[in-house]
């Protein structure tokens, strides 16, 4: 079936490094935005970062600009997200999402229409 599956959370030390990986499974990420999110306890879902099909336009949340860096690989259909200098406050479940091209215009990237989220990974920064 159609998925998106994420993988790379873990715990890690404040300033540590992570990865995130989101790969495709039975479509082609080409055509897609690729969006990430994340979602802590008691917080509403907030957007990250995106990149976008067409050029690799990226974007990110004033919170992670600096720190954050979204990547994709067409080529092995997975996209990324390498975490660095994180802080307590990026705990949270991150979410992948792809939004198929015609679907996602503009730089309101958050808000694009979404078409496939993946089911999610822990990211837990603490010392």
């Amino acid at each position: 079936q159609v998925q998106l599956v994420e993988s790379g959370g873990g715990l890690v030390q404040p300033g540590g490094s992570l990865r995130l990986s989101c790969a495709a499974s039975k479509f082609t990420l080409d055509y897609y935005a690729i969006g990430w999110f994340r979602q802590a306890p008691g917080k509403e879902r907030e957007g990250v970062s995106c990149i976008s099909s067409s050029d690799g336009t990226t974007y990110y949340a004033d919170s992670v600009k600096g720190r954050f860096t979204i990547s994709r690989d067409d080529a092995k259909n997975t996209a990324y997200l390498q975490m660095n200098s994180l802080k307590p406050e990026d705990t949270a479940v991150y979410y992948c999402a792809a939004a198929p091209f015609y679907r996602a215009y503009g730089t309101d990237w958050w808000t694009y229409e979404y078409s496939y989220w993946g089911q999610g990974t822990q990211v837990t920064v603490s010392s």
